[in-house]
């Protein structure tokens, strides 16, 4: 008896080209400096990777400093850029890995990463007497520091050997194994070996270049004094942005209110162009450990001077929570005792990670609340509804359930909930939350649909009823295996197993009309 089959699994079908490639980078990309044509992509690696036009133009403008008068040297740092309209994404695959892994490892759906080392030095036989070029990694994953310390790496014997250097590379990266969250992985490159592991981690170092394994306890996180883990931020955001960006002109206009957007820019003409925005966070030059700021305080937006050089945080907005004084003593003692920039970091963020866990778990603790009891979930009807989330009825739950039960900074929590629903980043968060409960409600269905004795219950049906009865289990299963559902072992099995009972007691021609719905 023909029945409907799952689709098939990856070990049964024949790996295209660069399939392993692809898991981890879309493209390697050399930009050089052309007299004629200014910045030019000289290189696409592997060579049928498809890029646009607009993407070409946007990896060229964005892979060297916006101003590199002053970089002579190696220079290391990141942008994203949208991708182009139409262009498809990782598949099958790239669900089970997003389905799996925390918001800060998941993948990019509608962005590339760009991890840069751009080289300018002194070069004789050039004509505009310098040698100027950045290897460029192209990807949807976030993972900076192995993808910079991939780049420390690789660069520069690339800038030595070229072109062969960087096959034998894309070769190695081919070999990889797929990236799975929580799974340590080896990772060979030219000689070295990456280990590193897809987990979020709580303490922070920076990566060091050895012929023996190189550890990366982190292979997403930036070595900075800010996050909102473990919410995933929503809203777009570009490390790195020049005026020749496809956007620039869809950000600075004036006829309405600015984006939602974090923008990373080097050029002082943003400030003016930039100063109805709400906030501008200035950084000044890095300053020796050691040397104390001056002050620390987040200044009003009316005192950001156009020429003014000096760094701050400059915003419209007055702060909902009052500052934890003890972490900024805390923090200021480590720069007065030169303590390594690192562990400074390690400090903030988890100060930053237990901030937003007391500001989430009230909200993950209500969202629990919406869901149906396991009990009313019958084989019988379809899957009972989550109840709507009211937010008036979550703010009145807060006297008993609020963060002051796991957070000892005051403030006014109830304005910075309500600032908070306004936000993509409760969209977000609300409909993935959403989404891993009904998946959860589809697989209890499926459960208590197995544990009942559906082949009684057809006895006194009509055809009819029955042949709904098997279209629509094939319609679940189907589901089931695309979204690849939690469910006990062997549900599945069991209900296909009934579903060909079934169908061996049908009429033939109810049969042969059955297998060909199948087919389509």
């Amino acid at each position: 008896m023909e029945l409907c089959a799952g689709s098939g699994s990856p070990e049964e079908e024949e790996e295209a080209p660069w399939s392993r490639f692809s898991r981890w980078l879309e493209c390697v990309c050399v930009v050089t400096f052309d007299l004629e044509l200014g910045q030019a992509l000289e290189l696409v690696y592997p060579q049928d990777v498809k890029l646009t036009e607009k993407e070409r133009s946007s990896i060229c403008y964005l892979s060297f400093p916006d101003s590199y008068s002053g970089c002579l040297g190696d220079t290391q740092f990141s942008f994203r850029l949208r991708q182009s309209v139409g262009r498809r994404g990782g598949g099958r695959e790239e669900e089970v890995y997003n389905r799996d892994a925390p918001p800060t490892l998941k993948t990019e759906v509608s962005h590339f990463f760009g991890f840069v080392y751009f080289r300018q030095v002194k070069d004789a036989s050039v004509k505009r007497g310098y040698f100027q070029k950045s290897l460029v990694l192209l990807s949807r994953l976030p993972f900076l520091p192995l993808f910079q310390t991939l780049l420390q790496i690789v660069a520069p014997e690339f800038f030595e050997k070229l072109e062969p250097c960087l096959e034998t590379v894309c070769n190695e990266i081919d070999q990889w194994p797929a990236p799975v969250p929580g799974l340590s992985l080896t990772l060979p490159l030219m000689g070295l070996v990456l280990q590193n592991q897809l987990r979020t981690p709580t303490l922070l170092r920076t990566p060091t270049l050895l012929r023996t394994p190189t550890v990366l306890p982190s292979i997403h996180e930036l070595d900075l004094f800010s996050m909102i883990s473990p919410l995933r931020f929503c809203c777009d955001f570009r490390p790195y942005f020049t005026i020749h960006d496809s956007e620039f002109r869809e950000y600075t206009t004036r006829t309405q209110a600015p984006p939602c957007v974090v923008l990373g820019v080097t050029n002082p003409f943003f400030i003016k162009t930039f100063q109805n925005w709400p906030h501008v966070l200035r950084l000044g030059e890095t300053k020796m450990a050691g040397d104390l700021p001056k002050q620390v305080k987040v200044k009003k937006l009316s005192k950001l001077k156009t020429l003014d050089t000096k760094p701050g945080i400059f915003t419209a907005f007055k702060t909902f929570l009052h500052k934890d004084k003890i972490l900024i003593k805390r923090l200021l003692k480590g720069i007065q005792r030169k303590r390594p920039s690192e562990v400074q970091s390690a400090i903030l963020r988890r100060h930053l990670l237990e901030l937003t866990q007391s500001f989430i778990i009230p909200l993950e603790r209500y969202m629990a609340s919406l869901m149906p009891l396991q009990r009313s979930v019958s084989p019988w009807k379809t899957p009972p509804q989550i109840r709507p989330f009211s937010q008036e009825d979550f703010l009145l739950s807060l006297d008993d359930t609020g963060p002051q039960l796991t957070s000892v900074l005051k403030g006014d929590w109830l304005g910075l909930y309500r600032k908070f629903f306004r936000s993509p980043n409760f969209d977000g968060w609300y409909r993935q939350r959403h989404r891993e409960m009904t998946q959860k409600l589809e697989s209890l269905h499926l459960e208590v649909l197995c544990d009942a004795d559906l082949v009684t219950w057809t006895k006194d049906k009509s055809e009819v009823e029955t042949v709904d009865l098997i279209l629509k289990l094939r319609e679940k299963l189907n589901k089931a295996r695309r979204q690849q559902l939690q469910l006990k072992d062997g549900v599945l099995d069991k209900l296909e197993n009934f579903i060909e009972t079934i169908v061996t007691s049908l009429p033939e021609e109810l049969r042969r009309v059955l297998s060909t719905h199948c087919t389509h």
